[in-house]
């Protein structure tokens, strides 16, 4: 919105600052860590007010989860959510599609997560909403993100799957586009999902992921950096480098009180809607192969269930102590920051990793 200014600037002054992009990423960053820092500690305080108890804990997990973490409020996605939301409606130019893609997408997802997170509250039982619901309701939102993603991609990019490293081969999925960028959106949210389970755990891993897409979103942007890395071109989804700001202020924010031990969780509210977010950037990017990359940490997570699950159907015994990996690792003796550090730094190897994918062919 205040992008605007820049017509006071008629080529010169403070407000011609308001053309730049990276300028505006830098300013949603700081307004989203403010916001964070600001109305942190007030909405924790509201949080345990209203959740008499906190955020029901499961009785089959890792027993030091019981003792520990009972009585926490939940969630603390809404404090991520609102700055995020905040710094992009100011600083984002709010005529380009793909932010207003990702940011409903984001909310979507959030609102999925907070009727969740509600249930599990008010009812003080770990089930919340019926998951054929939450899936259904995803994929709807995912459907139409895929489908207005394709209605605004060139003509040339419309339906077409980039892979890494092959830059010039481009995979026509045509019809089934819309449903492969739902199993992206869809999957990426669930991913997040399963991997918050230890405080702090879910949150850096999204923020290193954000950072690395809103560099690529900026890359693929610019028309001088698509040609001189001989990557496709997608006009206009720079501005998604706003969003990814915001959303590490917000993250930012938010880890403040989430270090160990947790002041409040992010619950389905913010991990739903963060991982529909990234699912959401990289269909607009056409990077969707990349997040594989880059959020390999929750690509882990979902599989390490998948596999439990499929094997313990077919066998009667598990792969893991349990499941997702981070409870193995629990169960293996593991001290909760232990997994959450080197989950932090798996995850920055895989950043660069995905960043290389720009230059590497």
């Amino acid at each position: 919105m205040l992008y605007w200014l820049a017509d006071l600037g008629d080529g010169g002054g403070a407000f011609n600052l308001f053309r730049y992009i990276t300028f505006r990423a830098g300013a949603a960053f700081f307004t989203a860590l403010v916001f964070g820092f600001i109305f942190g500690r007030p909405l924790i305080n509201l949080l345990r007010k209203r959740q008499k108890g906190g955020q029901p804990i499961r009785d089959d997990g890792p027993e030091s989860h019981i003792l520990s973490k009972a009585g926490t409020p939940t969630m603390g996605g809404l404090l991520i959510l609102s700055a995020l939301a905040l710094s992009t409606l100011l600083w984002a130019r709010l005529d380009n599609p793909y932010v207003w893609i990702v940011l409903l997408v984001t909310v979507g997802f959030g609102l999925i997560g907070f009727a969740d997170d509600y249930a599990k509250v008010s009812k003080r039982n770990t089930k919340g909403v019926s998951g054929k619901l939450r899936f259904g309701i995803g994929l709807l939102i995912a459907a139409a993100a895929g489908t207005a993603a394709a209605w605004f991609h060139p003509a040339e990019l419309t339906g077409q799957l980039a892979l890494p490293v092959f830059k010039d081969v481009l995979v026509n999925l045509g019809i089934f586009f819309v449903p492969f960028s739902m199993v992206v959106i869809v999957g990426a949210a669930n991913a997040v999902n399963l991997t918050d389970g230890l405080d702090g755990l879910a949150i850096m891993p999204v923020m290193i992921a954000a950072g690395t897409l809103g560099v690529i979103a900026y890359a693929v942007g610019r028309v001088d950096f698509t040609e001189y890395l001989d990557v496709h071109y997608v006009p206009g989804s720079g501005e998604l480098l706003i969003f990814t700001a915001g959303l590490i202020g917000g993250g930012l924010g938010f880890l403040w009180y989430n270090a160990p031990p947790a002041a409040v969780f992010m619950g389905d509210t913010g991990s739903l809607a963060l991982g529909g977010a990234l699912g959401a950037i990289a269909v607009v990017t056409k990077h969707e192969l990349v997040l594989a990359i880059v959020g390999g940490i929750f690509v882990a997570e979902a599989l390490s269930v998948i596999i439990q699950v499929l094997y313990f159907k077919r066998t009667g015994k598990r792969v893991f102590l349990m499941a997702p990996v981070h409870h193995h690792f629990e169960k293996r003796g593991w001290a909760e920051p232990q997994i959450v550090i080197r989950f932090w730094i798996i995850s920055l190897i895989l950043a660069l990793i995905g960043l290389a994918t720009l230059k590497i062919r």
